[in-house]
């Protein structure tokens, strides 16, 4: 491999260095990482995923399925990037996937070695005996490309919604073509195109349009499109995701890494979101290898691809070339590569005949013409270095460094399937083909199987000028008709599986599939494309198959009887191509994407030494860490304070509902499973809220605060839920009903200072609240420290309790004069977890810890209900044989003997049926250690619970089973003199 001493797009004047494998190299601007590899002599650029065989280039873009690379180092270090979708930059810095220590000597590698023994399933088939967990660890480890970094991603990533009348995908010449008739009748235009410039093949072929060379008449019709007011080119843009209603989505490159390292706030990437009025498919073919024995080695490249590397960018595949084919387009390559200097050694066509015209060309060129032959080894270690041709004239190695193959094209129709177009298989030119379309959408040029570049432009344009009169706008008459100098092509001979020596035939290069493998899939009845996919992983790799299906596809069908299109396809799936996960979020990360909400005295929080938890999006403290303390330490220290002195909680996420109206209280005798509107203003009552179907889904306190004016109270998780349940009930059911409803959570920061010592801590800050006459489940408004205030007295620990609502802003005030004044009672600052002990010691239920959902208000204890008269929201579905069966699931207590470990969360009580097999008959929903009490105290729900107290179950099974008694809910306390 070599670079010519002129010729190519690149430029010459602008000389970039790089690094590969940690040598230094030199490229040029206009280069690909993989033109620049090839141009230094670089062959070997990787593993291959299971074997470890030595891979070489491949490709020369989106298809290329061994050049993988791990871009960049550092935090901006990126997995599986294609060398050929890698525009060289100063200061690149790559290496090989899949490889240790190196490329050229691989410890990997000698699972080449015993390859026989590592066939398609051999995972399934050796590795679950006597237990998969005991291989998992290595083989994870073993698996995989690329590493992702361990650093957070500190690029940026941007989103961008666009609508279009017509959408372009493709800048080839039918893409040219359809864009410029679409955007000439004044149509707002987007062309999008995945390359760094427009053109497609035109980019590196020998071909002329109009009279003028393809790249420069793609450069003026460019131009034309461009100087459009409505219309855009979106270059190095790729279009990943086709959905319903003509909705893209498009992926933009911006920047480099290094681009993006000296300038922290330039995006990286861009995602587009477009919906567009009419789209036009003009994304080409891509063309499939042939497969024999030893396609593998290093050497053996697309026939278009070795043209793309020669004429694009002035790089020789090799010095001496074979070229492999079944149709005419290979003898492009052929040509283009002798007019570079290469020695082409012969052109292999598995057709008994081609044209004289071909013949006649190759023959002036020196060209050796073996017509009906194939290829069928291969040599070289790290590189090929001579091919086994088959003829009728027998077999001979042919010395070669360098093999093109070309067996034909595949229509690249995965975002035509991914719109919900169905496929058809045209056996003209054994491929699949856009069938019948469900979107306003029209596949032209080559993605439609139309290879001439005259019947690409032709298309291209009518296309265009159909999709921008479809959406309204009158179109320009049409142009002369194109002329190319193009050749005419004789049909191709399918080709999809070349018999020879006992080297293996490789189908998906990236992923180790091979003849052998999919052959093996039919034998054991995987024969469906879906578990022929899943069995040998064929397709699954970096590069979805691009290049391995249709050929994996035709081999199955002849092993199993079927042809080609009745084998079928997988459909084609979002994304097109790999792109960075940070590109789905675009700017939504962090904070953007789930905004943490924090409490009013947060910083006093911080300042406890608080370790903050998401709790329902609030970051709220789990506990305060003393200096050598462990977390349990911690929330054991605070639980007892509470008991024995005082703690003070912050309770701001809690919800808060004002409703308010002449029928406020009728409502809520709706809305809740209990009375609300007996409720004397000034008073508290706890509550339970019920879904349709009878199934608890929040509880809380309500409070009248006046003949129509109510509080309500509920979890922290349903603050945002309940009151949108709330608003639906009134606006889709209940809309004669004259009420208000105004949640009002953000507005009030909460305090709860609870234990023996809380009423002479809120005496000492001062408060116009008459603490004398004050009873639990009251409410009272006022001042503390001259703050107004709204004081309940309710309880969550079971302690005397004083719950103070003060507006948001004044929260961190209250916070500091409470623990000023509370210190020489031993007032400590109380996290969530001591919160849960607490609750638990009380056998306080806890919505979604002890409750799940199927559970009613029957399953905990609360039969009462039925008795009320008026209707409520579940009632209908509590009068339900089956909700008030005995044996279903109910809230209980499980106490254990003194001394014992807390019973374990998820435990099981398990039961023995008569048959000796084991049965769950319910489980430990919270659990605890309890450090007043001194023992471990547990919840649960258990088949007919509230009937079987006093009775001994088994938790757990095995080794780990352990016995507990069923008991009341209620610990400590259980008269709740202490709250009182």
């Amino acid at each position: 491999m070599a670079r010519l001493a002129q010729g190519g797009r690149i430029d010459r004047t602008r000389p970039l260095r790089f690094i590969w494998e940690g040598r230094g190299y030199q490229g040029y601007a206009g280069d690909t990482l993989a033109s620049a590899l090839m141009a230094n002599g670089v062959t070997l650029v990787g593993r291959s995923f299971k074997y470890h065989r030595p891979r070489g280039i491949i490709g020369a873009g989106v298809e290329e399925s061994n050049a993988l690379v791990q871009l960049g180092d550092g935090a901006r270090s990126t997995p599986n990037m294609r060398a050929t979708e890698v525009l060289l930059y100063d200061g690149l810095v790559a290496r090989p996937v899949n490889c240790f220590p190196n490329s050229r000597f691989d410890i990997g590698s000698i699972n080449n070695l015993v390859a026989r023994f590592l066939p398609a399933g051999f995972y399934y088939k050796t590795f679950m005996w006597p237990d998969w967990h005991l291989y998992e660890g290595f083989i994870r480890r073993a698996a995989g490309l690329g590493k992702v970094a361990r650093q957070a991603d500190p690029d940026r990533y941007e989103s961008r919604f666009a609508h279009c009348d017509v959408l372009v995908v493709g800048s080839g010449p039918a893409g040219l073509a359809a864009a410029n008739a679409a955007a000439a009748s004044g149509a707002r235009v987007i062309l999008a195109d995945q390359d760094d410039g427009i053109g497609g093949a035109l980019r590196y072929e020998d071909i002329s349009v109009d009279g003028q060379a393809g790249a420069d008449w793609a450069a003026r019709i460019g131009g034309a499109i461009a100087a459009q007011p409505e219309a855009k080119i979106l270059l190095r843009t790729a279009v990943v995701g086709y959905h319903d209603h003509n909705s893209l989505t498009m992926v933009q490159q911006l920047a480099n890494e290094a681009e993006c390292a000296a300038d922290p706030t330039r995006a990286r990437y861009r995602t587009w979101q477009v919906r567009a009025g009419r789209v036009v498919l003009a994304t080409g073919a891509i063309e499939r290898p042939l497969v024999f024995p030893g396609n593998d080695r290093p050497g053996v490249m697309l026939a278009t691809a070795a043209r793309h590397y020669a004429r694009r960018f002035a790089v020789l595949p090799g010095r001496r070339a074979v070229v492999f084919t079944n149709n005419d387009d290979a003898y492009r390559t052929a040509l283009a590569l002798a007019a570079c200097g290469v020695v082409v050694a012969a052109m292999v066509d598995v057709r008994d005949t081609v044209s004289a015209d071909l013949a006649a060309v190759l023959d002036a060129r020196g060209i050796r013409l073996i017509t009906g032959a194939t290829v069928i080894d291969t040599r070289g270690r790290k590189r090929i270095n001579r091919a086994l041709v088959r003829s009728a004239r027998g077999e001979e190695w042919i010395a070669c460094d360098h093999l093109a193959m070309s067996g034909g094209f595949n229509p690249t129709v995965h975002l035509f399937s991914q719109s919900g177009g169905v496929t058809r298989y045209d056996e003209a030119i054994a491929a699949f083909v856009p069938g019948v379309s469900v979107q306003d959408e029209r596949s032209v040029g080559a993605a439609a199987g139309a290879y001439a570049t005259k019947d690409a432009l032709e298309a291209g344009e009518g296309a265009g000028r159909e999709a921008a009169a479809l959406v309204g706008y009158d179109v320009l008459p049409s142009t002369a008709p194109w002329t190319t100098d193009e050749r005419p092509e004789a049909s191709l001979l399918p080709c999809w599986q070349v018999e020879g020596r006992r080297s293996k035939a490789f189908v998906d290069f990236q992923n180790d599939v091979s003849v052998g493998d999919i052959t093996l899939s039919a034998r054991e009845n995987f024969r469906s494309v879906e578990h022929l996919k899943r069995y040998t992983t064929l397709g699954m790799a970096a590069d979805q198959g691009k290049t391995s299906n249709v050929n994996a596809l035709a081999i199955m069908g002849a092993l199993t009887g079927r042809s080609v299109e009745e084998t079928g396809h997988t459909r084609y799936r979002f994304p097109f191509t790999p792109i960075p996960l940070g590109s789905m979020g675009g700017r939504n990360r962090g904070e953007l994407f789930r905004p943490r909400r924090r409490m009013p005295a947060h910083d006093r929080h911080v300042a406890a030494n608080a370790v903050f938890e998401d709790y329902g999006g609030w970051m709220r403290p789990a506990y305060y860490l003393n200096f050598g303390e462990t977390p349990h330490q911690a929330e054991q220290r605070e639980a007892l304070a509470v008991r024995t002195a005082a703690g003070l909680f912050e309770g701001s996420p809690l919800g808060k509902i004002e409703v308010k109206g002449p029928d406020a209280g009728r409502f809520l005798d709706l809305i809740y499973a209990n009375t609300m509107s007996t409720l004397r203003p000034g008073k508290v009552r706890y509550g339970l809220m019920l879904s349709e179907q009878g199934v608890v889904i929040d509880d809380g306190v309500a409070t009248r605060l006046g003949d129509d004016h109510f509080l309500i109270g509920t979890s922290s998780g349903g603050a945002e839920t309940i009151v949108a349940w709330m608003e639906e009930w009134l606006q889709c059911e209940w809309l004669d009903l004259d009420v208000l409803v105004a949640p009002v959570t953000a507005a009030w920061g909460v305090l709860t200072i609870t234990g023996p010592k809380a009423r002479t801590i809120l005496d000492a800050v001062g408060t116009t609240v008459p603490l004398d006459d004050f009873p639990h489940m009251s409410f009272a408004e006022g001042t503390v420290a001259g703050v107004p205030a709204r004081v309940f007295r309710v309880s969550y620990t079971g302690e005397t309790s004083y719950e103070i609502n003060v507006p948001a802003r004044s929260s961190a005030f209250l916070w500091d004069v409470l623990m000023a004044a509370g210190q020489s009672q031993g007032l400590i600052p109380v996290g969530i977890d001591a919160w849960m002990v607490l609750r638990t010691e009380k056998g306080f239920l806890h919505i979604g810890a002890d409750t799940d959902g199927t559970t009613t208000a029957l399953d905990v204890g609360w039969g009462h209900v039925l008795k009320k008269k008026n209707e409520f929201v579940g009632k209908r579905s509590l009068l339900r044989s089956a909700d008030q069966r005995a044996d279903r699931l109910q809230f209980v207590g499980f106490a254990v003997a003194a001394g014992e470990s807390p019973l374990p969360i998820g435990g099981h009580v398990v039961a023995t049926a008569s048959d000796g097999t084991a049965l769950s008959e319910g489980y430990v929903t919270s659990t605890a250690f309890s450090p007043f009490l001194k023992s471990a105290v547990a919840l649960g729900m258990v088949r007919g619970g509230l009937a079987r107290k006093g009775e001994t179950v088994r938790i757990g099974a095995g080794r780990a089973a352990r016995t507990a008694t069923i008991v009341d809910p209620t610990f400590y306390d259980p008269d709740g003199e202490r709250l009182r």
